[in-house]
């Protein structure tokens, strides 16, 4: 938890409060916020948080929201989300440097020329990507409900899946269609090493892997169960399994360490010697960024409202059709 940090100084903002806690609450009264974080964030974010899920789970509790102010602690793609959905309101990310490398990976213009490309495709996109690639897109999907949305689609209509290749040919396996898909990957999904998780799973016989699908092919073969965060989480709560080794971002292990304190989680290793299976994004995020977010009401995410009513279509679509 949050201990020697309390007291410390910020040169550039002034002094922080001592208990930053209690601080944060009394900002969220004040301002009628609401904090909503993803299941990748340090704990302690994780812990003051209003709603923690995933990418499904984060954008209907921005669509249905009454706050006045959002906090997202989350990544930039997030929170546009939540601007998307909520025009009217505040929308403050704690560190506008919190992106994405799967997002990064899909320029606009490169995209609008792979689409020219492919006329008459549906494009269905991974909401892991900016705001102009959801305002080119004609549906978004999450991990949680992919599969769901593509089997929706007539299997006469050609479709290119965008950004992450890793869960496109998921789907594809999943559903038998054949995508188009744009050569997008997650440096974090794509940094475990398929020969450390062998090598786990012999010295901990009992214990079965759970993978993102944003994983790599290689990951994903060694996987008792494959899910987004959420189905994860949920299923290790379900699952009589006392160990897990977990293939996707290590944050997620403190809700599964929470839920499931009697059951042991270990994070699946990278290829090198590094921190390289955290996400060096989401980790921007911290509870002091947090803090300094609502009491200057800053940095704030804006988007030209042409953007915002073109991404809005196929955000809208998503949540019609995962209902």
């Amino acid at each position: 938890m949050f201990t020697t940090a309390l007291a410390s100084k910020n040169t550039h903002q002034g002094d922080l409060p001592l208990d930053l806690f209690a601080a944060i609450e009394s900002l969220k009264k004040e301002l009628n916020a609401v904090i909503l974080a993803h299941y990748y964030q340090e704990p302690d974010i994780q812990d003051i948080a209003d709603f923690i899920g995933d990418s499904l789970q984060l954008a209907k509790a921005a669509a249905n929201t009454n706050a006045d102010v959002i906090v997202f602690a989350g990544v930039h793609f997030m929170a546009e989300t939540a601007k998307i959905l909520n025009p009217d309101k505040l929308v403050l990310l704690p560190d506008l440097n919190a992106g994405c490398s799967l997002a990064d990976t899909c320029p606009p213009e490169a995209f609008a020329s792979f689409k020219a490309a492919h006329p008459n495709h549906l494009v269905v996109s991974y909401i892991n990507c900016s705001a102009e690639i959801k305002a080119m897109s004609d549906i978004i999907c999450t991990s949680s409900n992919a599969v769901k949305i593509v089997e929706q689609i007539p299997e006469e209509q050609p479709i290119i899946f965008a950004p992450d290749r890793n869960l496109g040919r998921y789907v594809m396996e999943k559903t038998g269609r054949d995508l188009v898909l744009w050569q997008g990957s997650c440096i974090v999904h794509e940094t475990f090493s398929e020969k450390k998780i062998v090598q786990l799973k012999i010295a901990h016989p009992q214990a079965q892997a759970i993978a993102h699908p944003e994983c790599e092919t290689s990951v994903l073969r060694h996987a008792s169960f494959i899910g987004s965060t959420a189905a994860l989480l949920k299923y290790c709560q379900e699952s009589p399994v006392q160990e897990f080794i977990v293939a996707t971002e290590p944050g997620i292990i403190h809700q599964m360490q929470k839920l499931a304190p009697h059951k042991s989680f270990i994070p699946a290793p990278p290829i090198n010697n590094c921190a390289c299976n955290e996400c060096p994004f989401m980790r921007l995020n911290t509870l002091e960024k947090l803090y300094w977010a609502m009491k200057n009401r800053t940095p704030e995410i804006n988007m030209s409202e042409d953007t915002r009513n073109r991404a809005l279509k196929p955000i809208k679509r998503m949540l019609e059709m995962s209902a």
